[in-house]
């Protein structure tokens, strides 16, 4: 059964850290400093499983400002198309409605600005590269947490 959930623990923490450098460092050839960066310190992480397979992650940090950054967002490439990174981005806006913030940015691969398109995003930047990789600023404003519909910290699929 693949479950999601806030990375509460080191072991979880550790977990959403070896499925970042899977996806990030050996497939997409980040170098692991910029990967695991000083944002690990400070964001909340989340994890997926499979059983107890670690398979999906990502993580968010407040920006200041009401305003949360989305980082780190990453499905194994055996999950993908699962609707696995959707799931992950409600958790990670519901943690975000959560704690009182009202707006999420994110860099975006351009690759993926479809998928977070279709989810609500908008583009608020040209492209421009990041560790080498293509990239647009995106963000979403949030409706207060009374008017989600989403649970808040662990969701079964």
């Amino acid at each position: 059964m693949v479950s999601l959930k806030l990375a509460s623990t080191d072991k979880e923490r550790q977990d959403a850290f070896a499925v970042r450098r899977t996806v990030f460092v050996e497939e997409q050839g980040v170098p692991l400093h910029i990967e695991l960066d000083e944002g690990d310190e400070t964001a909340v992480h989340f994890i997926a499983y499979d059983g107890e397979q670690p398979i999906a992650a990502g993580r968010i940090r407040d920006i200041g400002e009401g305003t949360g950054k989305v980082e780190r967002v990453c499905v194994l490439p055996e999950y993908r198309g699962k609707r696995l990174g959707q799931r992950m981005m409600v958790m990670l806006e519901d943690h975000a409605r959560g704690v009182g913030l009202s707006k999420i940015r994110l860099n975006a691969q351009s690759h993926a600005q479809e998928f977070y398109k279709k989810i609500g995003y908008t583009v608020t930047s040209p492209e421009f590269l990041d560790a080498g990789i293509p990239h647009r600023a995106m963000e979403k404003s949030l409706e207060p947490a009374e008017q989600s519909a989403h649970a808040a910290t662990d969701e079964q699929l």
